[in-house]
């Protein structure tokens, strides 16, 4: 093989003498092309005064270091002085050499020809594919000669082979065969030769992957090969991973980079890249490209499904670029910068950059804006998404002006525009805009603004209306509205759902839709919650139409884990209780109140759900609405009808003897049922409300105390109030409730229980001891409101801090 190859090129390590190889006739090399310095083939030979041949570079290297070292100049073959250092061109030897490479070169590279075939043997394909590469490193116009031996196909060709070595040695080959060639190029862009190239990408070897994006880097300095690489598909795809891939080495990962960079230059490129992650390149579109350009990025952003990280990024980039194009550009330049930004203002922190950037006054603008240059209907309603979308990232939006007199989003004017909106545009922007008003009185700075405007606007008998429309979201925005603004306008809501016209039963009825547990179900009962649970009309209309069978079997089947839907599980649990306990708000003034509880067993329910760990709304409300049915146990209770006495007994008192009862409720004095009389001493009510005495929620403590109270108010044998306490261990719980002083209403509760728990004299023995006891009764009597101080002085008295002839407070009643 020494023999066959040019002696100026070392194919490498490879031993093999192939047969093909050595019946092919490879002129030899004359002693008079040797450069007796480099023993190397000469290409530009130059002739001394003494007639000896060398290589310019080499001789002029020799005379360099000659004088470097302060020797004398001589000849390198003979070692004698020269007189004169001119080197004459050797242009006769020169051509020969020219046309014996010439030669050479054809032959060799006919011998390549031969064996670049699948057939061929490993080691002389390695060859072939090796002296190709040398001569087109050796001089670019060898390039023409490899095209024009059409083995650019032949190299291609060598890509399908079984070894793993000439498949890696055909791609570099090919980089080395269409570096800086055009023509080359255009070739290899040829027929499926590109996907070819792509699908090394996806090779475990990451030898062949180096060298496949080593070859498309190159192939990517083409503008028309950009446009090849990016329509072959997975290609960007890949490529954009290998870019963030931790496993891949440095050099593959910045050349992946570089050619993502070139493929650039194709618009179509741009798009994928943004589609699979790399979102960089678009952006700079938007920022700095042509404005046909910028028009057609925006466009796209618009169509991108963003996670939350890149949402915030795109707006901190391009958003104030988009909102200047919204605000300025024609139809569709506001078009696509209008759904660019609904795309990247759903997540919170990205809808705040946009606030910064200045997106609430155009966006107004847009909306209310009629006649000339405003927006058509379709757009107002991207505009209302974004608006929702931003309103619901919480700023405080009473500071931020939106209009040219400095008005906010919450002033009168624009709240009024926004309801006029709201009845007078079609279903999806009406949505929108109601979901503006949702996340404007979710805030406590800004809701007295909203539910200002809407009482001065009348508007709140046609946002009811909206509970009956026939799409969802239209529905569950209103009804999520309705829930914010109930706590502050609750009669004026009330009087819009009273009566025939059908709201309330609608509201009901998506209650008992049974599908799991949604958000529409959730924000209805919330609704429900909120209304006056002491507006007995309203409450009799729930009566009538027989709501409350309805949420009691809602309230069982979710104990009984019969309805599933862990995201708006708790919400609706503690609506369908508010609404059910205001049954117990009415008691008094309505029958069928009284028989709905006892019919349904109420007050075990409501004892259940004193034990609704986690649940602390469920179980302040439970605590409440136990309180309003002990308060009508006095009135529920039968007392015992004894028999008239005899005429002997009425005349002689000591021949009349009483009858001794039985079975009687030792705190009214009479037959009690936890069923039907609503009596706490059943269904150990007392000992889990004392339980909840030690809840870390001051106001679960205030109702838990307030029901126990019921046991030591007047109308009910308070000695025996205080003994069932004692028997539930719930008189040191009350007592500690007093010492804490967490709140002033816990302490005006317990300063009251406390002074009926003195009346009791064992009790006034056990806490004389403690001063503790004493000094927060004191401390009620110095600084509590005025009927406090009244009960504390009652309660010192008891224990001796304070004289009975004390007239501090004389005659007060």
């Amino acid at each position: 093989m020494a023999e066959i190859w040019d002696a100026s090129y070392d194919p490498g390590s490879q031993s093999d003498d192939s047969h093909q190889f050595e019946r092919l006739h490879v002129e030899p090399i004359y002693d008079a092309f040797v450069c007796p310095l480099t023993k190397q083939v000469m290409r530009d030979p130059v002739t001394l005064e003494n007639g000896q041949t060398f290589e310019r570079e080499a001789i002029e290297k020799w005379f360099r270091e000659c004088r470097e070292s302060g020797r004398n100049l001589v000849c390198p073959m003979t070692q004698k002085e020269l007189k004169s250092t001119d080197l004459n061109p050797s242009i006769a030897l020169r051509n020969t050499i020219e046309e014996w490479t010439a030669r050479n070169e054809a032959v060799q590279l006919d011998m390549a020809c031969r064996s670049l075939n699948l057939g061929s043997p490993e080691s002389d394909v390695m060859h072939s594919l090796k002296y190709i590469q040398y001569m087109c490193h050796k001089s670019r116009s060898n390039k023409h000669f490899v095209r024009n031996a059409d083995l650019i196909p032949m190299i291609i060709e060598m890509l399908k082979s079984t070894s793993r070595r000439v498949r890696c040695k055909a791609l570099e080959t090919l980089q080395t065969v269409v570096e800086d060639d055009a023509d080359d190029k255009a070739i290899l862009a040829e027929g499926d030769t590109v996907r070819t190239i792509v699908k090394f990408l996806s090779h475990e070897q990451s030898i062949e992957r180096e060298e496949a994006v080593s070859l498309l880097l190159e192939l990517s300095k083409s503008e028309a090969l950009c446009e090849k690489i990016g329509s072959i598909n997975g290609a960007i795809l890949i490529l954009v991973g290998m870019t963030s891939s931790k496993s891949e080495n440095l050099s593959t990962v910045e050349k992946a980079d570089k050619t993502l960079e070139n493929l650039e230059k194709c618009e179509n490129n741009v798009r994928q890249m943004a589609e699979n992650g790399r979102l960089q390149p678009l952006l700079n579109q938007i920022l700095e490209g042509p404005p046909e350009t910028k028009l057609s990025m925006a466009s796209y952003l618009g169509e991108l499904v963003l996670n939350n990280d890149v949402e915030v990024h795109v707006a901190r980039t391009v958003g104030k670029s988009l909102i200047d194009l919204m605000r300025s550009g024609t139809v569709q330049s506001r078009e696509a910068a209008l759904k660019a930004l609904n795309q990247i203002s759903s997540y919170e922190a990205s809808a705040k950059v946009l606030i910064e950037a200045g997106i609430l006054p155009p966006l107004v603008k847009d909306l209310f804006t009629v006649g000339t240059n405003h927006l058509p209907m379709r757009l107002k309603e991207v505009s209302a998404t974004i608006l929702a979308n931003v309103v619901n990232s919480g700023n405080d939006f009473d500071l931020i002006p939106v209009g040219p007199d400095h008005q906010t989003l919450v002033s009168e004017d624009i709240v009024h525009n926004l309801l006029y909106l709201i009845s007078n545009t079609g279903p999806a922007i009406e949505c929108k805009l109601l979901q503006v008003l949702v996340g404007l009185t979710s805030s406590p700075s800004t809701v007295l603004n909203v539910v200002a405007a809407i009482k001065s606007s009348g508007a709140i008998v046609s946002l009811v209306q909206f509970i009956e429309a026939p799409q969802r979201d239209l529905r569950v925005a209103s009804i999520k509205l309705l829930q914010n603004v109930s706590p502050h306008m609750g009669e004026e809501l009330a009087d819009a759902l009273r009566g025939t016209v059908g709201q309330l039963g609608s509201l009901f009825k998506v209650v008992a839709e049974n599908v799991g547990i949604t958000e529409e179900q959730a924000a209805a009962v919330g609704l429900l919650a909120e209304l006056p649970e002491r507006d007995l009309g309203l409450t009799r209309q729930m009566l009538d139409e027989s709501a409350f069978p309805l949420i009691i079997s809602r309230v069982v089947k979710i104990r009984q884990g019969e309805i599933r839907g862990a995201r708006f599980m708790t919400p609706f649990l503690e609506g369908l209780v508010r609404v059910l306990a205001r049954v117990t708000f009415v008691l008094a003034d309505e029958p069928d109140a009284i028989k709905l509880s006892r019919e349904h067993n109420l007050a075990a329910l409501f004892i259940e759900l004193l034990q609704s760990n986690g649940l602390d709304n469920v179980q302040m409300v439970s605590a409440m609405a136990l309180e309003n049915l002990s308060q009508e146990s006095k009135n529920l209770t039968r007392l015992p009808e004894l028999p008239p006495p005899t005429f002997c007994a009425s005349i002689f008192p000591c021949l009349g003897k009483q009858p001794v009862l039985t079975g009687l409720c030792r705190l009214h004095r009479g037959t009690c049922s936890l069923q039907d009389s609503f009596c706490l001493l059943e269904g150990q009510a007392v000992e889990k409300l004392v339980a909840l005495l030690d809840h870390t929620n001051e106001k679960v403590v205030e109702a838990a105390l307030a029901a126990i109270s019921t046991l030591l108010d007047d109308g009910v044998d308070t000695e025996q109030g205080i003994a069932v306490l004692c028997t539930a261990e719930g008189v040191r719980p009350i007592f500690e409730v007093l010492l804490e002083k967490r709140t002033e209403n816990l302490r005006r509760r317990a300063v009251w229980a406390v002074e009926r728990l003195l009346r009791n004299e064992d009790i006034v023995y056990e806490v004389s001891g403690d001063p503790n006891v004493s000094t927060a009764l004191v401390d009620a009597f110095q600084h509590a409101d005025y009927r406090t101080r009244q009960i504390a002085e009652r309660a010192l008295k008891h224990v001796d801090k304070i004289p009975n002839f004390s007239g501090i407070f004389t005659n007060m009643g």
